[in-house]
């Protein structure tokens, strides 16, 4: 059987990464494609729980800080279990594999929002990832300043709303911020075959015109695989 094709989306959160990996999902599955769709950090037994320690504000209150390298640590851990229960045996079986946040959130979060260095976070993904790249790579890249004020709008009514609170990376201050963004850009400027963006250039920037956008990248992508 062919080797399933492995897609990632990036970007900050309130990019439009969630959204749009859930409508390109419908319309894979609509188009008769076997599709499996994961977030990192989660979607395992191990992940969900290691979600909650890594993004919930609250998680401090009763941890103590939690230390850049522990963070990276911890991320790493959920993206080698959601390779070896979810990813690998899917890509085996020829599907199309659809997941929120991947190595490049590491170097973009922790690499650069940390301050760890990108070739850190490439040498941990080498060993603890078996170095597995994905085939694409689409990152949506708004300006930083919408990006930030969606994201932290709605964690905080998912927090009023006594939903998971997921605010703890939102309460960084804006030059944090400003590093992940600029790194995202030399991410992709480094991997022009993997990464193509998608920023807010276009006369029309709708959802719905971003998700055409989207299905025709990966159209073309699928078929030159044919």
């Amino acid at each position: 059987m062919p080797r399933g094709y492995f897609i990632t989306f990036e970007g900050l959160d309130g990019s439009g990464k969630t959204t749009q990996l859930r409508r390109l999902a419908a319309w894979l599955t609509a188009s008769g494609k076997s599709v499996v769709t994961l977030r990192n950090p989660g979607s395992t037994a191990l992940g969900d729980r290691l979600r909650a320690v890594l993004l919930d504000s609250r998680s401090e209150s009763s941890l103590g800080p939690i230390s850049p390298l522990a963070e990276m640590a911890l991320m790493f851990a959920d993206r080698a279990q959601s390779i070896a229960e979810v990813i690998a045996p899917a890509l085996a079986a020829g599907s199309i594999v659809l997941c929120d946040r991947f190595t490049d959130s590491s170097e973009a979060y922790q690499g650069a929002g940390r301050e760890l260095g990108s070739q850190r976070i490439l040498a941990i993904h080498a060993a603890v990832c078996d170095n597995l790249q994905p085939d694409l790579t689409i990152l949506l890249l708004p300006p930083l300043a919408a990006s930030l004020a969606r994201a932290r709008k709605r964690n905080h009514r998912h927090a009023a709303s006594e939903a998971a609170d997921e605010n703890r990376f939102e309460r960084e201050s804006d030059n944090f911020y400003s590093r992940i963004h600029e790194a995202y850009r030399q991410i992709a400027a480094r991997e022009p075959q993997r990464v193509v963006t998608i920023a807010d250039d276009a006369a029309d920037n709708s959802i719905d015109a971003i998700e055409l956008r989207i299905r025709a990248l990966v159209e073309a992508r699928l078929t030159a695989l044919r």
